[in-house]
């Protein structure tokens, strides 16, 4: 048997086929505790749910952790997948909830072989997943609150918008909270700024005189009328979002570092050359813990957009960067991948030869993280932790060096 679900935001449909492509069953339910109860238990009729593969067009969700919960193969299908499939299969053009829910179905039937099975996370894992991708989600917020107060800045005080090197800084946040307007900080002397910066334990590289210069030397902001006291009032505003999304940040890193510490595979993923808290819990979140479902690093590389795609079709060839993959991890290994190569030897090479090879930055990390996640997916299958000594092509790299020096 084989099972489609077109979902849905309050109701789902579903439908039943059997090996020959005839309809057996439908239904549809309220995405609701009682709906998929009725789900799952129509679901068991047409046997046990390791034999009733149901297919729905998302990865993730309540009804797909239902599916896995009840123990029933789920398939991830891709929306533009199917609407090419209806686009062949329905000549007519006609669409509805029933129709699509057997055209997933039937794709399912047809592909089954093809097509590759979810496998639940385990709890830890999907924990830290959902602290690191709600921690990206803030960070992105705050990157947009953060381009929002800048133009609001150099649109009436331009000099409040450079005086800090990221204006996103909790120092930068505090400053224009205590001195919103060019009219409050008129009266500002290095030793009241020097005061300031203490009270607020600044650690920046600036001295208070380099500061203040920096927001002399913009040009001459808006002091006065009834327009400065609006911006001031938009500013304040701003800063209070942006200080609340400071804490949120930090209260997320501090539960991602705790969760981290206790995820069995975060000594793999912490081993690593300069992958730091953040970057290893966004590795580990995003690579899972499933050892059965990566038979190769190969599929790792192409799960993480490492590797090309190739077209080929009589003369012509060419290869393409590949747009299908989980960009979360891609962003995660890139990541790692830059700061690695200041840290390992090995990782600098590959780098260098990327670039010497007329590879661009962005290019030559998808190369350097093919490269790593080789090394990962071994030291992930083999539950060790990375060690340069064990790596062979590194410990030949620093074996050269040492003796050329």
């Amino acid at each position: 048997m084989f099972a489609g679900i077109d979902w849905g935001a309050q109701t789902h449909e579903l439908c039943v086929l059997d090996h020959t492509g005839k309809r057996v069953d439908r239904l549809r339910v309220a995405h609701s505790a009682e709906g998929l109860q009725r789900l799952t238990a129509r679901l068991a009729r047409h046997g046990t749910p390791g034999q009733v593969p149901v297919a729905v067009e998302r990865p993730d969700g309540r009804l797909v952790d239902y599916l896995l919960h009840a123990g029933h193969p789920v398939v991830a299908v891709k929306p533009n997948a199917i609407k090419a499939w209806r686009e062949g299969e329905v000549l007519s053009g006609a669409k509805s909830d029933p129709g699509d829910a057997r055209l997933i179905a039937e794709y399912l039937r047809v592909r089954y072989q093809q097509l590759r099975m979810l496998r639940p996370f385990g709890d830890q894992t999907r924990a830290l997943r959902a602290l690191v991708r709600s921690r990206t989600e803030l960070v992105r917020q705050r990157v947009a609150a953060g381009n929002q107060l800048r133009a609001t800045l150099e649109a009436f005080w331009p000099g409040a918008a450079g005086i800090f090197a990221e204006l996103t800084s909790p120092i930068a946040v505090a400053f224009l909270s205590r001195f919103p307007t060019p009219a409050t900080a008129a009266g500002l002397t290095e030793s009241r700024l020097a005061e300031f910066l203490a009270r607020r334990r600044y650690s920046g590289r600036r001295s208070p005189a380099d500061l203040l210069s920096r927001l002399r030397s913009a040009p001459l902001g808006i002091t006065s009328g009834l327009e400065m006291l609006a911006r001031g009032q938009v500013v304040l505003a701003m800063v209070r979002i942006l200080d609340a999304l400071n804490r949120s940040i930090a209260a997320l890193e501090g539960s991602i570092a705790t969760h981290l510490d206790q995820h069995p595979d975060a000594p793999i993923f912490c081993s690593l050359p300069r992958s730091g808290c953040i970057n290893a819990a966004q590795l580990l979140a995003e690579w899972g813990d499933c050892r059965d479902v990566y038979a190769t690093p190969a599929a790792v590389a192409a799960l993480a957009g490492a590797t090309p795609v190739t077209k080929q079709s009589g003369k012509h060839r060419s290869v393409h960067f590949r747009w299908s993959c989980n960009k979360r991890l891609r962003t995660a290994m890139t990541t790692f991948a830059d700061n690695s190569r200041h840290a390992s030897p090995w990782a600098a090479s590959v780098y260098a030869n990327a670039i010497a090879r007329g590879h661009d930055h962005p290019h030559a990390l998808r190369v350097l993280s093919r490269a790593w996640i080789r090394v990962i997916w071994r030291c992930w299958q083999d539950q060790t932790p990375y060690d340069p000594a064990r790596h062979g092509n590194a410990s030949k790299l620093t074996q050269t060096a040492t003796t050329a020096a």
